[in-house]
């Protein structure tokens, strides 16, 4: 398939600031409000690539400020208005308040200040761009993608909310003149990219605190992927599959009625193998060493997207198969006494559903699925979609909501959604659904429960992520 034309010089490129670009092409001091977390962490990495003097602060040192400091970014534990008394440009994190020592400060020298959405496309104008957003899927996607390019040796740019097993981390600045960019939708920042090429996997009910309704995601996704040039769009979603028809976007997927579309000869806990065919031409096949039929998807949207800009089949193949996943994304965490431990950072009903689904294919005795809800205002909406999510899982054990920084909503428990589950059961069904919002008491029943040939399954986006850790050194004393 031949490369796509380069957008013309009138197509609209969406940003805040228009000399943002400008500004970039040359060496700044610039300092990051809340760089410890993944996305802006990833920012900060690539300014600094880019030849900018970095500095970052943050309310507590994270696993990230290692990465920062090796890369040459100045980092601070905590804020406090000298922290900028250099810069020339301060960007921010979206969970940064206004009342910010630093924001304040810097607002009020007139140094010029630019949102983690404004700074992210700045970067994004300095390249041809394709951007990956959707619901679900958009870190493995990008991170699929950006390993594509690279095994093509276009020497890919990327910046990735997750880490890349192969690289060691989320961001990358190379000689290439393509950008990959994991798009988020919960704070708009990816109506704001200018992309070359829009990449959508799916669209679900999710941040409908800032939407408002799943109409009007639906509509910011709409505009996103019409933004571009060229888009790709996963067709075994049918919200996605509506916006491709819309836009004549390529469609990616294992519906039959797919532009790319695969036939599944073969998955399970080692992985997957499909046969490809693009429109009616028999590609070949793809091997991935990831399971999981969500990660099939993934894959073969990751796929078009490349084949769209020129990269050979047999450079996606290479890819796929040495590509072993994002942190946390179902990542073998290891076994002890003969009990698996995988974690992963499914937070939303279908990624939930499509860990267990992946679990389930993997042949373990019995699957136990530990799951810490994520942000107030989310279980608000959703915890009734949760109802189904659990029907691969043996045992369900649901904690507390793991908060981010949302203040308590009354009655918004963790047990909302134990409550459901168990009340989707058909009788007589004895599965043992719990809420065990302490910590202590969740290790304690799952260090009595789990036996030789089990998977201890934990998800979602707060701090569960330890819990393996944890239960493999008690088994071991």
């Amino acid at each position: 398939m031949s490369e796509p034309d380069r957008p013309k010089q009138d197509t609209p490129r969406p940003l805040a600031r228009d000399d943002l670009a400008l500004q970039l092409s040359t060496s700044r001091r610039i300092h990051v409000i809340g760089v410890g977390g993944a996305g802006m962490s990833s920012i900060a990495v690539v300014l600094a690539a880019m030849g900018h003097m970095v500095s970052g602060s943050d309310l507590k040192e994270s696993p990230a400020f290692r990465q920062l400091a090796s890369t040459g970014v100045e980092v601070t534990v905590g804020h406090r208005k000298e922290n900028i008394a250099e810069a020339d440009m301060v960007t921010y994190s979206t969970a940064v308040p206004e009342s910010n020592v630093e924001l304040k400060e810097a607002r009020e020298r007139g140094i010029a200040v630019y949102s983690r959405a404004e700074i992210l496309a700045g970067i994004a104008r300095t390249r041809r761009t394709i951007a990956v957003a959707g619901t679900h899927g958009k870190t493995t996607t990008s991170s699929m993608l950006a390993l594509m390019l690279m095994e093509e040796n276009l020497s890919p740019s990327f910046i990735i909310g997750g880490e890349l097993n192969e690289i060691g981390g989320g961001a990358v600045w190379d000689r290439g003149e393509w950008l990959v960019v994991e798009a988020d939708e919960s704070d708009g920042t990816f109506l704001h990219l200018g992309s070359e090429i829009a990449v959508v996997t799916n669209v679900q009910a999710d941040h409908l605190d800032r939407y408002g309704s799943l109409s009007a995601l639906e509509d910011a996704f709409d505009a996103f992927l019409g933004s571009a040039p060229h888009g790709v769009a996963g067709a075994d979603d049918p919200v996605a599959v509506s916006l491709a028809k819309k836009h004549q976007s390529k469609t990616a997927g294992l519906s039959e009625e797919a532009y790319l579309h695969a036939e599944l000869l073969q998955t399970g806990r080692e992985g997957s193998r499909v046969k490809v065919w693009e429109s009616t031409r028999y590609l070949g096949e793809l091997s991935l060493a990831v399971p999981g039929l969500h990660n099939v998807r993934n894959a073969l949207v990751a796929a078009a997207a490349a084949l769209m800009i020129g990269v050979s089949f047999s450079s996606v193949a290479r890819a796929l198969e040495r590509f072993t996943g994002v942190a946390r994304r179902f990542e073998f965490r290891g076994e002890q006494k003969g009990i698996v431990f995988v974690d992963d950072y499914a937070h939303l009903p279908a990624e939930v559903e499509a860990a267990l689904q992946t679990a389930r294919s993997s042949g373990f005795k019995k699957i136990i699925a530990v799951f810490q809800p994520h942000r107030f205002t989310r279980i608000s909406t959703l915890w009734r979609e949760f109802s189904h999510s659990f029907d691969e899982a043996d045992v369900v054990l649901i904690t507390d909501i793991y908060g981010a920084g949302e203040p308590p909503i009354p009655g918004v428990t963790g047990k909302l959604i134990a409550d459901a589950v168990r009340d989707s059961l058909s009788p007589p069904s004895e599965k043992p659904v719990l809420y065990l919002p302490g910590m202590s008491a969740l290790i304690n029943y799952l260090l009595e429960l789990l036996q030789p040939g089990d998977l201890c399954l934990t998800m979602g986006a707060g701090d569960i992520t330890s819990l393996p850790d944890e239960l493999m050194s008690r088994l071991v004393e």
